[in-house]
């Protein structure tokens, strides 16, 4: 790959020398994601590599993903993302960036680890990104969300993504705006009540109460800079350290065998970012328990069926009553049990349950904790509300018509599945570098990461094709004596 030059950081993949052969921006994407992680990345092989990521034919041995070379544009189109953005009766827009040559790459990047493991499956493309959208019969509708739940609404310097996902969400909003708010059809109203005002204050006032807002543009703020996301920023933010110990007190050779042993994981997140991290991670062959309140379940279950069915699908369900002690001692004993954690809880959430990620890992001899928030763990945005669509325009990832300037949310909650391709990339690269590791991964970050200019190419409209669910997903709380007894945990 032209311009990539060898790359080393500390992450959990020190040691493993992989080679990216080819152009365009899903395989830059996939570079530079397994060099954030520590691989030495190399643009040609040689008979040292662990692996090969492979667009040029020419043909290697080993553990090889074979994939080809495609713009931006044509991702964008291929993913199902293009007819998803855009006015219901306009053309379809490209997104300011290359988020669906982000997804591929990750995609891509996933792979070629399990490959290299000795665990070689094809996983799903980038079409990850309108699946859902395909499967509820969603469709564009600029300025709102394919979803409905969004609007842009245009203020005195820009535009606010405002999400009023939930009955609570409206409630919020005459306090929000502090003026009378008509909830039945609110935004007539919100959009005179912010047409004279600036964005980034009022998407400041909706953080501390509670309402998912994103401004846009959104330049470079405190948040970023607190979790030193400036100039660029990452999709991945891993904490943690390699444990590989061996005689004398060192460390192993660099050349080592890359195995994934058997992987329990413990999924508490919910909606779809996490999910898809733990359906990928099914996939890839682990075993996948999803855990559930007895009063608030997943509300994913209540929407689509189908695309309810495909993520958790091959998985056991747990349900416990998190407001009694058994409860919450069953939840720590599944936490402390599992090889990866994913969970998309504010921080404080978590803490409530005696559930705290940074002592679940200092006990732990290996293990992979996957937290998905809005704006990131740390910082003083860390207990920010965020949904997929209002962290995406936070991000900087909202498209333009232009013949009418009208701005459109690109695809369908964007942030989620973006995050859900990277958490699934990062748990997989923690779990076979070994050792413990934190992966802090913020909503608006995965937006952010993929924006740069718009693509200039033209690319034909794709209609999205979902995959379709397997078998179904398990009924809440249908595993849960089994595994509590199994685990010694009843």
């Amino acid at each position: 790959m032209r311009g990539l030059v060898a790359q080393r950081s500390g992450g959990p993949l020190t040691g493993m020398r992989v080679a990216v052969t080819g152009e365009g921006p899903a395989l830059r994407h996939a570079a530079r994601l397994l060099a954030a992680a520590g691989a030495t990345v190399l643009p040609a092989p040689d008979d040292d590599v662990d692996g090969v990521l492979d667009a040029t034919g020419t043909g290697h041995d080993g553990a090889v993903v074979r994939t080809e070379d495609t713009s931006a544009a044509g991702d964008w189109a291929a993913s199902g993302a293009l007819a998803l953005t855009g006015r219901r009766d306009g053309p379809p827009l490209a997104a300011p960036g290359i988020p669906a040559s982000a997804a591929r790459g990750a995609l891509l990047a996933t792979e070629l680890l399990a490959r290299i493991a000795g665990s070689p499956v094809t996983l799903p493309g980038a079409e990850v990104l309108s699946e859902r959208a395909a499967l509820a019969g969603l469709r564009r509708d600029a300025p709102r969300s394919a979803g409905g739940a969004l609007r842009l609404l245009r203020t005195a310097d820009g535009w606010l993504g405002v999400n009023v996902a939930r009955a609570s969400d409206a409630e919020l909003l005459p306090a929000w705006l502090e003026a009378p708010v008509p909830l039945d059809d609110p935004w007539p109203m919100l959009a005179e009540l912010v047409a004279e005002r600036a964005a980034a204050p009022l998407a400041e006032r909706a953080r501390l109460l509670g309402l998912p807002v994103g401004a846009h543009p959104a330049p470079a703020d405190e948040q970023l800079a607190a979790r030193g996301q400036t100039a660029p920023v990452s999709p991945l933010v891993l904490n943690g350290e390699v444990r590989r110990a061996v005689g004398g007190g060192g460390y192993e050779p660099r050349r080592r065998a890359w195995t994934l042993e058997p992987t329990l994981v413990v999924d508490l997140s919910s909606l779809w970012a996490g999910p898809l991290c733990g359906h990928l991670l099914t996939l890839l062959g682990a075993r996948v328990i999803k855990v559930e309140s007895t009063h608030r379940p997943d509300g994913a279950r209540y929407g689509s069926a189908a695309f309810y069915d495909l993520l958790h699908g091959g998985q056991e369900s747990v349900a416990l009553d998190f407001g009694t002690p058994e409860g919450r001692t069953a939840l720590a004993g599944l936490v402390g049990a599992a090889d990866i954690v994913i969970e998309g809880s504010r921080p404080r959430a978590l803490c409530q349950l005696g559930v705290v990620a940074e002592d679940v890992l200092a006990n732990a001899r290996a293990g992979c904790w996957v937290s998905i928030t809005a704006y990131g763990r740390t910082g003083p945005w860390d207990n920010a509300v965020g949904f997929g669509d209002d962290a995406a325009i936070a991000g900087g990832l909202v498209a333009f018509d232009r013949d009418t300037g009208t701005p459109a949310p690109c695809g369908d909650a964007i942030a989620d599945p973006l995050t859900g391709v990277h958490a699934a990339f990062a748990a997989v690269a923690c779990r076979l570098g070994g050792g413990t590791w934190l992966a802090d991964l913020a909503l608006r970050e995965q937006a952010a990461a993929t924006v740069c200019a718009a693509p200039a190419e033209p690319a034909a409209e794709v209609t999205p094709v979902p995959r379709r669910p397997e078998r179904p997903a398990p009924a809440l709380g249908e595993h849960t004596a089994a595994v509590l007894h199994e685990l010694g945990l009843a």
